[in-house]
C-alpha cells in the first residue's frame, strides 16, 4: 500500500488547512454545474493508462501502476485545491473515502481473504461439461455471497481443472461475464448497485422478482455459447480424455477450510445488518455523516477477515497459491479511480445544468422516462465508471422515490438495475472482481487479453448483441 501512503503524505498539508476551514464552518459543497468538461481528463487519463500501458509497456506498468495512479490522482487534487480551496477538496476526498472507497475495499478484502481460505479438493478435469457446471454454480451462488465471494471461491479450482488445456482464456472471460457480474443480479447482496438501491428503500426481493427473467436469458445464452466454444477448443486440442491430474496428485473431492463458509455467512449477515438496522447515531467526520450501522458493519468485516486469516491453516492458502497482489492492485487502482471520479459524478448529478447534460437529457422525453436509454446510459457509464454511484445518479434522475420506482416506474428501475449489473462485465474496470480474476489468472500463467483486447475481442462481439436483444425484449 506504499502508493496510497505516498498519496496521503502529499495531500496532508492541504488536509490540515482544510480541517481548519471546516472547524470554522466555511466548508461548502461542490456544485457540478460549475465544472467544465476538462475536469473529466484525469479520470480519462487513468482509464487510458490501465488500457494502454500494459499493452505497450507491460513491465513498467507492473512495477509502477501505483505511481501512475498517484500521478492522475494528483493531477485532479492539486488544481482542484487551488481553484476550489482546501476545505472543499478535503470534504470531497473525505466523503468519497469514508462513504465509498473504504467500505468498498473492506468488503472486497473480507471476501477475498475468506474465500482464499477455502480449497475445493479433488482431481478436477477441465472438460466442457465440468467447466460449464463450475461457471453455472458460481453464477447461482453469486447473488447470495456476492460476485467477489463467488469469483474468489471458484476461480482457482477452475484454473486448476484446466492446467492441461492450451486454450483457456475464453474460460476465464466467460467466468468474468457470468460469475463476476451477471450472477449477482438477484439480491442486494449480489452487486453493490443493488445494495445501494436496497439502502434507498427498494425491497430486498424486488430484484429477485424483476431481474430473474433478463438474468435467465443472459445466463442461458452465455452458458450455451460457452459450452459450444469450449467443446470446439477441447476437440481441437485432441484431449478427448485428459489424464487425471491435480496440483498434488489424485485427490478425493472435498473441501478444506470449510469453517470459512461460516465467516462468509458472517459477511452476508454484516451487510444485511447495515441495510436493515437504522440507527439514529451518526458520527460526523469533517461534515461527512458516518452512520453507526455502517461503521459496525466494517468493523465486523475486518474482524471476520482477521479471524479467517488466523484460524485457517497456512497450507490451504499455499495450495490455493494465495497472494495479496490481486487485492493490492485493486486497492491502488480503484483509489485513483474513486478520487478522479469525483468531478465526473458531480457533473452527472448536476443533470441538465452540467457539462454532461446531453447524457441526462437522453433518458427522458418531456419528462417521460425512456427506459431503453436508461438501460444503455446506465450500462455504458457503468462499464467505465464505478457502477454503484452511476446507479445512484440515474436512480435519482428517475425521481429517487423507491416506492414510485417499484410501482408505476418499475421498468425504469429495472432498466437502471440491469444496465448497472450486466454491463459491469464489459471491461476489466466495470466491476472490481473482474480485475481480481484477471490478476489471479495472470499469476497462474494465463495470457489474458489487454483492456482493449478484452473489450474488442470478447465484450463487443459476445455481449453487445445480447444487450440489444435484452433492450428490445424487456424495455
Amino acid at each position: 500500500m506504499r502508493s496510497i501512503k505516498i498519496l496521503f503524505l502529499v495531500i496532508l498539508p492541504g488536509l490540515i488547512l482544510a480541517a481548519e476551514d471546516i472547524e470554522s464552518g466555511s466548508i461548502h459543497h461542490l456544485d457540478g454545474s460549475q465544472l467544465s468538461i476538462l475536469w473529466v481528463l484525469p479520470f480519462m487519463g487513468i482509464l487510458f493508462s490501465i488500457a494502454i500501458l500494459p499493452l505497450f509497456a507491460d513491465r513498467f506498468w507492473h512495477n509502477n501502476f501505483g505511481k501512475v495512479t498517484i500521478f492522475w490522482a494528483m493531477s485532479f487534487i492539486i488544481p482542484f485545491a487551488v481553484l476550489w480551496g482546501a476545505s472543499v477538496t478535503f470534504y470531497e476526498l473525505a466523503q468519497v473515502s469514508l462513504l465509498e472507497y473504504i467500505p468498498f475495499i473492506i468488503l472486497l478484502l473480507s471476501l477475498f481473504t475468506i474465500s482464499g481460505g477455502i480449497r475445493l479438493t479433488g482431481t478436477l478435469i477441465g472438460t466442457p461439461i465440468l467447466n460449464t457446471a463450475l461457471i453455472l454454480i458460481g453464477t447461482v451462488i453469486a447473488s447470495w455471497m456476492g460476485t467477489t465471494g463467488a469469483a474468489m471461491l471458484l476461480i482457482r479450482p477452475l484454473i486448476r481443472a484446466n492446467l492441461e488445456r492450451k486454450n483457456k482464456v475464453h474460460i476465464i472471460v466467460f467466468f468474468i461475464f457470468l460469475v463476476a457480474n451477471i450472477g449477482g443480479s438477484l439480491t442486494p447482496l449480489g452487486d453493490p448497485p443493488l445494495f445501494l438501491g436496497f439502502l434507498k428503500g427498494v425491497d430486498f426481493f424486488w430484484t429477485t422478482d424483476m431481474m430473474l427473467r433478463p438474468m435467465l436469458f443472459m445466463v442461458l445464452c452465455l452458458l450455451s455459447l460457452f459450452y459450444l466454444i469450449d467443446s470446439y477448443y477441447y476437440r481441437k486440442e485432441g484431449l478427448n480424455v485428459l489424464p487425471p491430474r491435480s496440483d498434488h496428485g489424485n485427490e478425493k473431492l472435498g473441501v478444506d477450510g470449510a469453517i470459512n463458509f461460516l465467516f462468509l455467512a458472517g459477511v452476508i449477515g454484516a451487510v444485511l445488518l447495515s441495510g436493515i438496522w437504522k440507527s439514529t447515531i451518526i458520527i460526523d467526520v469533517y461534515h461527512v455523516p458516518v452512520h453507526l450501522q455502517n461503521l459496525i458493519r466494517d468493523l465486523l468485516l475486518l474482524g471476520l477477515t482477521m479471524t479467517s486469516w488466523l484460524v485457517t491453516a497456512r497450507s490451504i492458502r499455499e495450495h490455493n497459491q494465495f497472494t495479496w497482489f490481486p487485492i493490492q492492485e485493486v486497492a491502488k487502482l480503484f483509489a485513483g479511480i474513486f478520487v478522479t471520479i469525483i468531478p465526473v459524478i458531480a457533473i452527472l448529478k448536476a443533470g441538465t445544468d452540467g457539462a454532461l447534460a446531453m447524457i441526462v437529457r437522453s433518458v427522458s422525453n418531456d419528462g417521460e422516462p425512456i427506459n431503453q436509454m436508461y438501460f444503455w446510459a446506465t450500462g455504458v457509464l457503468s462499464s467505465f465508471l464505478d457502477n454503484a454511484p452511476t446507479y445512484l445518479v440515474f436512480f435519482n434522475t428517475a425521481g429517487g422515490d423507491a416506492v414510485q420506482l417499484m410501482g408505476d416506474m418499475k421498468n425504469t428501475l429495472l432498466a437502471i438495475s440491469v444496465g448497472a449489473v450486466f454491463m459491469g462485465a464489459n471491461t476489466y474496470i466495470g466491476n472490481a472482481p473482474n480485475f481480481m480474476v484477471k490478476s489471479i489468472a495472470q499469476e497462474r500463467g494465463i495470457d489474458m487479453p489487454s483492456f482493449f483486447g478484452y473489450l474488442i475481442k470478447y465484450s463487443i462481439p459476445i455481449l453487445l448483441p445480447l444487450y440489444i436483444i435484452v433492450s428490445w425484449i424487456f424495455f
